[in-house]
């Protein structure tokens, strides 16, 4: 008996007991689409928190305060006031640091904004002209802050376009609008381009921030800083902390700031997500095991039920190895029919799961032929044990057979 025999007979056999065929085929269904719905929005996931972080800023540094203590109550990274305009003002100078491209330094507090017809809460953020070079956004409508702003600390402020739909409906109507932060008036002269994330602010020079806002305070909550090209990242890097240790007479052992870039950002992250979409897909591969099983099951009835076909085969000539062959080719076919169907359920409900929770499911072709091999391989495994046993029976044995 050929090969092409062998498959055609095992058809024969699947095909003839088509209920128990498709009951066995749903056990292997559920569990690659399952497999692949997970892995799908793992990727899925991953890519969109990989686009938004690099979205920030590839060349970019952010440098925080370190950590506090006050009344013998120690705050985390981040609570001290360490860093101040003068640190920042010294970063900005290319004699100081050649590899540094721009340096913005951040005010940061929670305001309410108002119109005559309405309020919003939101972060106001005090900047120099440089925050939106080295933050890598752009403006929809208007203008960003310029060095006169700076200088004269108008009232002129820029606004994300969250914050601009929640104070005037649409982003381009908040263009020349007067808001009031505090007790103060101040003239919206342009909108933000929405980046996904980080939409919902008020951007001001920080010298009006200080005098209107915060009475006169100098320090900042962090400094952003853009370096020259990604090849010159490093080298910005040791330059900041350089600059800062001098400036803070300090040493890298007890600095009272840390300096963190996107890229380690991301690299954490991709971690993160690459390891909890394994677990979950593990998780999900249980089902596959219990398919594998239901599998075995049925292959063993199969056995069990064909005795007599068995012994009736060997007795023309068939040797136990055309048996086994035909034995596992039924169980590798009932699992690859159930892994093509599977996938095309992981398909649909990966749409159905974008659609819901406007997250990209990525099921790649990589992940498609895992998943049928995946499945092939658990028909194999499932099939050995019945394929084996059927190859051992007798063939007076099993013509006697009732």
């Amino acid at each position: 008996m050929n090969f092409l025999q062998i498959l055609r007979t095992a058809w024969s056999a699947v095909s003839t007991h088509r209920m128990r065929s498709a009951l066995t085929i749903i056990g292997i269904l559920i569990g690659i689409a399952a497999v692949s719905l997970t892995v799908g929005l793992g990727q899925g996931t991953t890519a969109a928190v990989t686009n938004q972080i690099s979205s920030l800023g590839s060349n970019l540094l952010t440098i925080s305060p370190g950590s506090s203590t006050s009344g013998g109550i120690r705050g985390g990274s981040g609570s001290a006031t360490t860093l101040t305009i003068a640190d920042a003002n010294a970063l900005a100078s290319t004699a100081v640091a050649p590899s540094i491209a721009g340096v913005a330094p951040i005010m940061n507090s929670n305001q309410v904004v108002s119109t005559t017809s309405t309020n919003w809460t939101t972060q106001v953020i005090g900047t120099t002209d440089a925050w939106v070079d080295v933050r890598s956004r752009t403006i929809q409508v208007g203008r960003f802050l310029d060095a006169d702003d700076l200088t004269n600390a108008t009232t002129n402020v820029v606004v994300g376009t969250d914050t601009a739909t929640e104070l005037f409906t649409e982003a381009n109507m908040a263009l020349g609008q007067s808001v009031t932060i505090g007790s103060s008036d101040f003239t919206v002269v342009g909108v933000l381009v929405s980046s996904g994330t980080d939409d919902d602010m008020v951007l001001m020079p920080y010298t009006t921030m200080s005098q209107r806002l915060t009475g006169g305070v100098t320090t900042v909550s962090s400094i952003y800083i853009s370096a020259t090209s990604a090849n010159t990242l490093s080298a910005a890097y040791q330059q900041a902390e350089a600059t800062l240790l001098t400036r803070h007479g300090l040493t890298s052992d007890n600095a009272d700031f840390s300096i963190s870039s996107m890229q380690s950002v991301l690299s954490t992250m991709s971690s993160i997500l690459g390891t909890l979409t394994v677990v979950l897909a593990a998780l999900a591969g249980v089902s596959l095991v219990v398919g594998g099983i239901g599998v075995m099951n049925i292959m063993l009835v199969s056995v069990t039920e064909r005795v007599r076909e068995i012994g009736l085969r060997k007795a023309l000539g068939a040797t136990p190895g055309v048996i086994r062959l035909q034995f596992l080719f039924e169980a590798v076919m009932l699992a690859l029919i159930g892994g093509v169907l599977g996938i095309g359920l992981g398909y649909l409900a990966g749409w159905l799961v974008s659609k819901a929770v406007s997250v990209n499911v990525s099921i790649s072709w990589a992940a498609c032929a895992l998943a049928l091999g995946v499945s092939a391989l658990v028909g194999i495994i499932a099939g050995v044990y019945p394929a084996s046993r059927a190859a051992k029976l007798a063939p007076i044995d099993a013509l006697r057979s009732e």
